[in-house]
């Protein structure tokens, strides 16, 4: 087949390869395999269905799914009519659903069970442009369609006729998908993504690592296909010939070694949870077990920034590596991460024992790869080369700036927002502030707009003293305040699990986290932690001032984004008055 140029087009790939790949659903303990043809058949019914309920070229189909083999089903009948695709979050409310169905225009929603179908109930009504509402999973009410009695039942030979016809029909400049930024900072904007803009990504930032010719490999998804990255990845499965299994993520340390995934995809926060669970497990070892984990660490350690492993290495691989290994699932030939930045002692650990994490980066608003890490060429503390085709440069003011055909089309309806962020030459402001290393490699330093200028004129990143503060096993998130202030501040978020185990050791019993969060001990201890990193910074960024909070942040309570950001404008609202008593006489603990 020739380079492919529509999604239509890695489709039709991924169909070929001589080990058929599948879809595997392998939620809650289960291995249900549909083979790429099922799904072609399954796909090419929907399409027909979808096009007999009104869905043309230009339209929207908005989904509230779940990651399951049924995401990919829709996805595909969606592409093959010209159509767009509106992930949207299922974790988000109904109020912000109706905002991102009214400001698309979606005239069908898709959802996967009861908790989806009963928002779509509450706002449907109000959505002027939803025509009808479809349910996966369940038994549907009156108004509502299931997607069996939707989806036209079709022979395989029909099918595939059918989507044969329709990759003519579809050009690479097409709109594929709406999908809206999690709007860390106010109103989500609706990225526009073509055909090209993925299809372009897919080849070009694959092309950078080894891939079997005749497929077989098996990646394993669990981040939210409404995420730009999970998609992007899945459209690289499709052209490399992988079988996708996917899971909840409550569910991801069970199918590791259920599914033994070749590769998977992840956020920072995945991987520090997988560290953290790894040292928890230690600390209730015997003394000789944690003695010969803390030797194999820095045996690892110096062997990966050295470049030399030796007899000692070898041997602790029989006995601590090649165990962390095993933990996911024994196979894995690397992974990535992205949606945020990998703290470098995270990267590093992983690294040293032999587990290849590789950080990359991009923006929804780039479909979403810019740079990433490759086997060939990777430092942590990096995004890695930027990928082929793509053109970056660094601004005056030391923002990132990129061009190519990974770049949106712009925000859907807001052209104003659009011409704000994408210049006359194209160039794309990314908001971010990087560097590019002698070496030619990638590094992203801080958000632009979350620099912080002091009272005194001083500029602090906030973002490379937090995760110096998220270092330490007992802090779960650090946000860092000072802007036109005389000093930094922070609001610290402990490992309520690591610091409730370290107060019963210590004796020290409470009746509640707001009461634990107060003993002087508990303040001493992160002090402690505070003190730690003021040693490693400049004093105009040293933390002054610090306040303890007694509930971890949460997506329900607005603090994070669906991939575990923390929304700092929302933070910083919410905790306005600790933050200003930080500021005044007495207030929070002094550092």
């Amino acid at each position: 087949m020739a380079e492919p140029k529509t999604l239509l087009d890695l489709f039709a790939l991924w169909r070929g390869f001589a080990i058929k790949p599948a879809l595997v659903d392998a939620r809650g303990g289960a291995y249900a395999v549909t083979p790429a043809d099922e799904v072609a058949r399954r796909a090419a019914g929907l399409a027909q269905g979808l096009a007999a309920l009104g869905v043309a070229h230009g339209d929207r189909v908005a989904m509230l799914v779940a990651n399951r083999p049924e995401w990919h089903v829709i996805d595909v009948a969606v592409h093959h009519l010209g159509a767009a695709n509106v992930p949207i979050y299922t974790t988000l409310p109904a109020p912000q659903v109706e905002q991102l169905l009214r400001d698309s225009g979606a005239k069908v929603l898709l959802v996967d069970g009861a908790e989806q179908l009963a928002k779509a109930q509450e706002i449907g009504a109000r959505c002027k442009d939803l025509k009808h509402v479809i349910l996966i999973d369940g038994e549907p009410p009156a108004g509502v369609k299931s997607l069996s009695e939707v989806t036209v039942e079709l022979s395989q030979e029909a099918a595939d006729a059918w989507l044969a016809s329709r990759r003519t029909a579809v050009a690479p400049e097409d709109l594929a998908t709406l999908i809206y930024t999690s709007g860390t900072t106010g109103e989500p904007k609706g990225a526009m993504l073509t055909h090209d803009n993925f299809v372009f990504n897919a080849v070009s930032s694959s092309g950078q690592m080894p891939w079997p010719a005749e497929g077989g490999e098996v990646g394993l998804s669990f981040l939210p296909l409404s995420h730009v990255l999970e998609r992007l990845v899945d459209y690289i499965y499709f052209l490399r010939g992988v079988t996708i299994a996917y899971c909840g993520v409550l569910e991801i340390a069970e199918a590791f070694q259920r599914v033994r995934p070749h590769l998977f995809t992840a956020v920072p926060r995945v991987y520090e949870k997988v560290y953290d669970r790894i040292h928890d497990e230690v600390g209730k070892a015997s003394r000789l077990r944690r003695a010969i984990f803390k030797a194999a660490i820095r045996t690892a350690l110096e062997a990966y920034r050295t470049g030399s492993r030796g007899i000692a290495w070898s041997v602790y691989d029989k006995l601590v590596y090649s165990k962390i290994r095993n933990a996911f699932g024994g196979r894995l030939r690397f992974s990535i991460s992205g949606g945020a930045p990998l703290p470098v002692f995270v990267g590093e650990f992983f690294h040293a024992v032999g587990v290849k994490v590789l950080e990359g980066y991009g923006l929804t608003e780039t479909s979403p790869v810019i740079a990433v890490n490759t086997l060939n060429r990777c430092k942590v503390g990096t995004v890695g080369p930027v990928i082929p085709g793509v053109e970056v440069k660094i601004a005056e003011d030391g923002e990132v700036l990129s061009r190519g055909r990974h770049i949106m089309k712009g925000y859907w309806n807001k052209p104003k927002e659009t011409a704000a962020v994408i210049d006359r030459d194209g160039w794309f402001a990314t908001g971010d502030i990087g560097e590019i290393t002698p070496d030619g490699l990638l590094r992203i330093t801080d958000r632009k707009k979350d620099i912080l200028v002091t009272a005194g004129g001083k500029n602090v990143a906030p973002q490379p003293i937090e995760n110096q503060l998220k270092a330490s096993i007992l802090v779960e998130n650090a946000v860092l305040f000072g802007d036109r202030k005389p000093f930094i501040t922070a609001l610290l978020v402990p490992n309520f699990e690591e610091l409730e185990r370290w107060a019963k050791l210590n004796g020290i019993v409470t009746a509640s986290r707001k009461e634990l969060i107060q003993r002087p001990e508990v303040q001493a201890l992160y002090q402690g932690v505070v003190d730690a990193v003021n040693e490693k910074v400049a004093r105009f960024e040293a933390v002054k001032k610090f306040t303890i909070l007694p509930e971890p942040f949460t997506m329900d309570g607005g603090e994070l984004t669906p991939t575990l950001k923390v929304k700092r404008r929302v933070v910083e609202k919410r905790y306005a008055r600790l933050i200003e008593a930080m500021y005044s006489d007495g207030g929070g603990k002094k550092g």
